[in-house]
């Protein structure tokens, strides 16, 4: 396949007017962003972070598959990210990566603002909602971008690499914001009941992990998504060995789907090597 020029499936750049308007729809959506962040992180308005909202169901203690504290230092990386991409997005007028992923990345960003601010209101139910649109505006990235042609390092590190970290962490996210609101019905919290299930949710997510990198040939946005989901997985692992919530089950059945995903990246990754390296 070219590198100059995308497949014939991929949708054709915008027009000028189009372009503007996405352009301006993902700075919007910046702006609710960073409005929900300061907000939800207690930034503004109160001195209340995420983990303190709901009654406390957002602790990394509060589920069996709550990924420890270190982990979520994830969202750094992200953020920074993000703010990358509503820049380039402006000054990659023609690049068809940033024309497809406009439209999803916008939702993506201003949903990831509403989710804190849902959060922040004690709406756990409505934050499921909401994440689960943050997931699948990601998949439509991953989907719009799955067979484009390279267009140079900048849609790897802007597109593949920012919205595969956003995929996988959310692929973990999701499954811990279930479970956060399954126990503020009343679930218990930890048990063999509780124990059976989550070790059942982290084959699924291997699952998960799997459909999604066979559902894109772009090698940095599978490194990235992978990454993302192991990271996850580890700190899901240390905290029931450490944290206050243990379970020796849980954590050696998320170190086990860790590893699992390793090799599903590597099982993805080398024959996609193999063809790069017989074409050249």
């Amino acid at each position: 396949m070219s590198t100059r020029h995308a497949s014939a499936s991929s949708p054709p750049a915008s027009r000028p007017s189009t372009l503007r308007r996405d352009q301006i729809l993902v700075s919007v959506a910046a702006v609710v962003w960073l409005v929900g962040t300061l907000l939800g992180t207690g930034l503004i308005g109160t001195d209340d972070g995420v983990s303190d909202q709901g009654d406390g169901l957002f602790t990394d203690s509060t589920t069996l598959i709550a990924p420890d504290g270190p982990a979520f230092s994830i969202w750094s990386v992200i953020y920074v990210l993000l703010g990358a991409y509503v820049i380039w997005q402006w000054v990659a007028a023609d690049s068809r990566w940033a024309a497809v992923t406009r439209l999803p990345a916008a939702v993506s960003i201003a949903l990831n603002g509403i989710w804190l601010m849902v959060v922040f209101a004690d709406w756990v139910l409505v934050s499921v909602l909401v994440i689960l649109g943050i997931a699948a505006s990601l998949g439509f990235v991953l989907a719009r971008t799955a067979t484009l042609s390279s267009e140079g390092w900048a849609p790897a590190v802007f597109v593949s690499l920012t919205f595969g970290l956003y995929l996988g962490w959310i692929c973990v996210a999701t499954c811990a914001n279930v479970a956060s609101w399954l126990v503020g019905l009343g679930v218990p919290e930890d048990g063999t009941a509780s124990t059976i299930t989550t070790a059942a949710v982290l084959l699924v997510v291997v699952g998960l992990v799997a459909f999604l990198l066979s559902r894109t040939r772009q090698p940095v946005f599978r490194a990235a998504l992978a990454a993302a989901v192991v990271w996850g997985l580890s700190w899901v692992s240390w905290g029931r060995f450490t944290g206050d919530l243990e379970s020796t089950v849980v954590g050696y059945a998320a170190a086990f789907a860790a590893l699992c995903v390793v090799g599903l990246l590597i099982v993805f990754l080398l024959p996609q090597r193999t063809r790069d390296d017989s074409q050249a």
